[in-house]
């Protein structure tokens, strides 16, 4: 009874751990490759995650762990041609059968309503699509013959209402379905009329498009993340309907992670997304989102996957970059002039400062100081000092000075700091030269990590905002 008892407990516990895994058994027509691939959305990218050959006639993707929920792409080799599949939780023992060159009008599937009711939409789709095209034929075949063009455009609109009114259809039928959450997400914001000049118009039209743009999405549904539709709304809605200004990218990204903060692999994915895409910034500035992102979400303990390591890297990166953001003062540094002489960056009395990291051997260098010379001799006039910062350390310091005499840079500022005791390397993230910042009359940090190109185009617009400023003041006093 015993050894009975045991045996019968083991087939449960098989059957059991058997019944959490998956199984997608897909037979094809038309293909004459011994293997399949099985690959899913995951935010902006596609990945592989099984591999299935030809035996009996079929093909067997299965593990005894199951599927995350999201769209899946059964793709062919060699070709790599595909065809998607909807994997929920509680769909996950899956039987297909298509041809392998169309597979979208041949496509039958057991065991799951949601793909049927999907597959059901694709075709309708097809079939809407051709008559598109043929009412589109028509339109350019009628010419200027009005009235058909007038009929023809008529038929066009009911053919995009009847489309609507079949994905409504759906939504209402299969409520539950990943398809319909799909279809949901495409749904129109329709923007109500608006009253006032056209510029008034034009923004309210924006404020409330913007405000809206989720309505239609389910932001706590796990499965978007593995889907085509999420990743491109989230970017969209922060480089599109976003300001891009540090503060406003700030707000939109903390809105987007607090509606998905409940789903775990949206919420990692986009925190992660997000920070990386910021730390790599090239646009001046948007060292600020970083810096926001560690301080209020991984230094909160709101990223527990990070280990502790790089935690204190990015902590102490995010650090660093805070004292040199736009807006900031920037730190004062006292350097050595050539004549052993100290001279502080904050003594220097200039309405504009460039500060100027380079390096003697530095390739970059050579090829922007003759264009820091140009922009020098044109912008001095106008209150723009040059504090240049040579960062070579120890003895080969000297090489400094003999640049400065042979590029005839001593028109401007020089100095040095041989031996670091002014950290100006870890204080000004110098990491590769040359390096520029743009300082105002107080010394608050303008602009940074342009090229020697672009100063000319900054102090331009420097000068023009300045000019702004001054006329309306005195349009104020009047």
């Amino acid at each position: 009874m015993n050894r009975i008892f045991f045996f019968f407990l083991g087939f449960l516990l098989a059957n059991s751990l058997g019944a959490q895994g998956y199984s997608i058994k897909v037979k094809l027509v038309n293909y004459d490759q011994d293997t399949l691939l099985l690959g899913y959305y995951y935010g902006n990218k596609q990945y592989l995650t099984d591999t299935a050959t030809l035996k009996n006639g079929s093909f067997h993707f299965s593990d005894q762990e199951p599927l995350q929920a999201g769209m899946y792409m059964i793709v062919m080799p060699p070709d790599n041609n595909f065809f998607q599949l909807l994997v929920n939780e509680d769909e996950q023992k899956l039987e297909i059968e298509t041809d392998a060159k169309e597979p979208v009008p041949n496509f039958k599937i057991k065991k799951s309503k949601d793909n049927q009711v999907y597959y059901a939409y694709l075709n309708y789709l097809d079939k809407k699509r051709v008559e598109r095209e043929n009412l589109e034929k028509e339109k350019v075949e009628a010419g200027a013959d009005e009235k058909l063009l007038e009929e023809i455009q008529l038929k066009l609109t009911e053919l995009d209402k009847s489309v609507i009114d079949e994905q409504e259809k759906i939504i209402r039928e299969n409520p539950k379905t990943f398809t319909a959450n799909l279809l949901k997400s495409n749904r129109r914001i329709d923007v109500p009329e608006f009253e006032g000049s056209p510029e008034e118009i034009g923004q309210k039209r924006y404020l409330f498009y913007k405000h809206h743009y989720f309505d239609h999405i389910d932001l706590k549904d796990p499965r978007l993340l593995r889907s085509q539709t999420l990743f491109p709304r989230f970017e969209y809605y922060v480089e599109k309907l976003t300001p891009q200004v540090p503060d406003s990218i700030i707000q939109s990204i903390d809105y987007l992670l607090q509606s998905v903060e409940e789903v775990e692999d949206t919420y990692h994915f986009f925190l992660s997304h997000f920070l990386n895409k910021y730390a790599a910034s090239k646009f001046v500035g948007m060292d600020a989102v970083y810096v926001h992102m560690v301080e209020k979400y991984y230094n909160q303990g709101k990223a527990p996957w990070v280990d502790e390591e790089q935690l204190a890297k990015m902590t102490k990166n995010a650090k660093t970059l805070k004292s040199i953001l736009i807006g900031k003062i920037a730190p004062d540094l006292k350097m050595n002039k050539q004549d052993k002489t100290f001279l502080s960056l904050h003594e220097v009395d200039s309405k504009y400062t460039v500060l100027f990291f380079w390096d003697p051997e530095c390739g970059h260098c050579k090829k922007s100081i003759p264009k820091i010379i140009e922009f020098y001799d044109k912008y001095k006039s106008k209150g723009v000092k040059i504090f240049s910062i040579c960062t070579v350390l120890g003895e080969k310091a000297n090489n400094c000075w003999k640049t400065v005499e042979e590029k005839e840079m001593g028109k401007w500022i020089n100095v040095n700091d041989p031996y670091l005791r002014s950290r100006f390397k870890q204080i000004y993230d110098v990491r590769t030269t040359p390096r520029i910042f743009i300082l105002g009359e107080d010394k608050e940090i303008l602009s940074k990590g342009i090229g020697a190109e672009q100063l000319g185009g900054m102090m331009d617009f420097l000068l023009e905002r300045e000019a702004e400023e001054m006329k309306m003041q005195d349009q104020g006093k009047k």
